[in-house]
């Protein structure tokens, strides 16, 4: 059985945020950062000494996460970090691949200004993360960056699949950042979609999304059990 990593527990307590949200983000960013590894029961007693936090509102928690497909509750098992093979990974990165080139598209079509200026605002925050080494805080608003273009195609549906799709695969994106010359591509990579973005060519922004996603089936397949050897 996968084991978690609840190591420092006096960095994993719980304190000053609204208990239901703040239980819910820390899970969630064990998962993303793999302290809470795919396979993993999630043991309430344990999970709740070290964050400091009741079962009640500890199993709330657990119940949104089950909701968003990173956990999944299994008879006789309980509350297990969902793992998910090399097929269920690469066909889900298609997928958002192919949504994303068309909201791309669609946004530079139908974005304002002000709805660019926000992803140009997003982009700079990742930088600066980025130029400090704060790879959680980075994963985050690269993530918003995407859903941001995303909803500039206003396009309720495709919104509603992405989102869906992209919190399912927290955990795999966040991997695909691991070390130095992965994460160098995937910034210059946001560079070349801003650059698209500001001067509203769909046909580039396409182009660059699409190539931005299925090089990120190429940066975490090595880390998908079950995943074919890279060529």
């Amino acid at each position: 059985m996968a084991q978690i990593d609840l190591s420092d527990p006096a960095e994993q307590r719980i304190e000053r945020l609204p208990l239901h949200e703040a239980i819910l983000i820390r899970l969630r960013d064990m998962i993303i950062e793999g302290h809470l590894p795919p396979g993993a029961r999630l043991n309430e007693g344990q999970i709740g000494l070290q964050l400091g936090v009741s079962r009640t509102p500890l199993r709330e928690a657990i119940k949104y996460l089950a909701s968003e497909g990173l956990v999944e509750l299994v008879p006789s098992r309980g509350a297990v970090v969902k793992s998910f093979g090399a097929k269920e990974v690469h066909d889900m990165l298609e997928v958002i691949r192919m949504l994303e080139q068309q909201a791309g598209a669609l946004a530079c079509r139908l974005a304002d200004d002000r709805g660019i200026a926000r992803i140009r605002a997003l982009h700079d925050e990742m930088l600066a993360h980025y130029a400090r080494r704060d790879r959680l805080a980075y994963y985050k608003v690269n993530q918003a960056i995407h859903t941001g273009i995303v909803a500039l195609a206003d396009n309720v549906a495709l919104s509603e699949v992405h989102a869906r799709l992209q919190t399912r695969l927290k955990r795999v994106r966040f991997i695909g950042h691991e070390g130095a010359e992965k994460w160098a591509s995937a910034v210059a990579e946001h560079e070349e979609m801003i650059a698209a973005l500001e001067s509203r060519d769909p046909d580039r922004l396409a182009e660059i999304l699409g190539r931005h996603l299925s090089l990120a089936w190429e940066r975490v397949r090595d880390d998908i059990p079950g995943a074919p050897e890279a060529d």
